[in-house]
């Protein structure tokens, strides 16, 4: 085949993978730049498609894996970093530093899930967000219960405090005598050694106010809680040996006022003061006609903070002596003492009423915050 003339640049050749970096020159022309692919394709093979006649530019062909070829002679400067690419491409005249940088974004990050199928990270299915959903409420709901258990079970001026206080406030009225004072009172193990006691109500008083009930020392004492009624009953043993006046002074006071009245009590022990001992009640024709002021062997005084209640009891010979060492019940009731009330038992009569008064009022009451005293 022969050459036609003028038309040398027309032959062609069977085409070979362009080397790295260069591109087509034509005759006369310095060699060109091609612009650098963003992201360069993956190897795919070799072999290139055989070129078609109607072709008229250079066909790009896949880059072998292997070094290109070096031609001696052609090779051509290297490229010029792409500002798109580089962070210290040159800028151009005029420009604004930092103008030429380029904006990044990332896209969402995937995992996979059990099915080793990839998923975007952060989303969950629709089981795991109903179960984190109810894991949500259910816990919330425990640790509601929680707190509001502990409020209540921490909070002595709870609903249940605060109905048995009120209820407490109106038992003077609201309660038979026979429930406050029962005519017979069981004492088991209530005497000393542990003796069983009995005692047998022989009268009552008429309720009112504590004018004549108190010594004017222990009446200046109780005034900050008031008097809103007080009751008063008046027992004596098996034996009628020993006479012994109960009492419930019902106050007007809140459970603040209570707590404060307790609190002073224990602190300067006026349950122990001789000249704050409560008065008996001294009943015409019956075995307590005698018993006045200074037949008070032994006595005991029990200031509530779960009911508006003050009780107390004191107790004496019911033949009339006089008694010259009145001894609070607690020392009276002491292993050891020697004292005449204390060798009576005239301690464990005060403290063995008193006590059952005070759970009696706290049973019909609905409370049972303490122990009796």
């Amino acid at each position: 085949m022969r050459a036609v003339p003028g038309h040398e640049h027309r032959r062609r050749f069977p085409d070979a993978p362009p080397p790295v970096g260069r591109g087509t020159r034509l005759p006369g022309r310095p060699p060109a730049v091609p612009p650098q692919p963003a992201h360069r394709p993956a190897e795919r093979g070799t072999g290139a498609p055989a070129a078609t006649p109607s072709e008229t530019t250079t066909p790009l062909r896949p880059v072998p894996s292997g070094p290109a070829p070096s031609r001696p002679g052609h090779d051509a400067p290297p490229p010029a970093p792409d500002p798109a690419l580089s962070w210290s491409a040159p800028r151009a005249p005029g420009a604004v530093p930092g103008s030429g940088r380029p904006v990044v974004s990332f896209g969402e990050p995937e995992g996979y899930d059990l099915g080793a199928r990839p998923r975007p990270l952060g989303r969950r299915g629709r089981s795991q967000a109903l179960a984190a959903a109810a894991c949500l409420v259910l816990g919330a709901g425990l640790i509601g219960g929680a707190v509001t258990g502990s409020v209540l079970a921490d909070d002595s001026d709870g609903p249940g405090a605060r109905h048995g206080f009120a209820a407490a406030q109106d038992m003077w009225h609201s309660v038979p005598v026979d429930q406050l004072f029962p005519p017979t009172v069981q004492g088991g193990g209530a005497g000393p050694g542990g003796a069983d006691r009995t005692w047998t109500r022989i009268a009552v008083a008429p309720d009112g106010g504590c004018g004549n009930a108190f010594d004017p020392l222990l009446r200046k004492v109780l005034a900050p809680v008031g008097c809103e009624r007080l009751l008063r009953a008046t027992y004596t043993d098996a034996t009628q040996s020993h006479v012994t006046t109960v009492g419930l002074l019902f106050t007007k006071a809140d459970a603040a006022a209570m707590a404060s009245l307790a609190r002073r009590f224990d602190r300067e022990r006026l349950d122990r003061r001789t000249d704050l001992m409560p008065l008996p009640y001294a009943a015409k024709g019956t075995a307590a006609a005698g018993f006045g002021a200074g037949q008070r062997a032994s006595w005991a005084i029990s200031v509530l903070t779960d009911a508006p209640v003050v009780v107390y009891a004191v107790s004496g010979w019911a033949d009339g002596r006089t008694v010259d060492t009145p001894q609070p019940a607690d020392d009276a009731m002491e292993s050891g003492a020697t004292t005449a009330p204390a060798q009576a038992g005239l301690g464990h009569e005060a403290q063995g009423l008193a006590d059952r008064a005070e759970r009696g009022l706290r049973k019909r009451a609905g409370t049972a915050t303490e122990q009796p005293s």
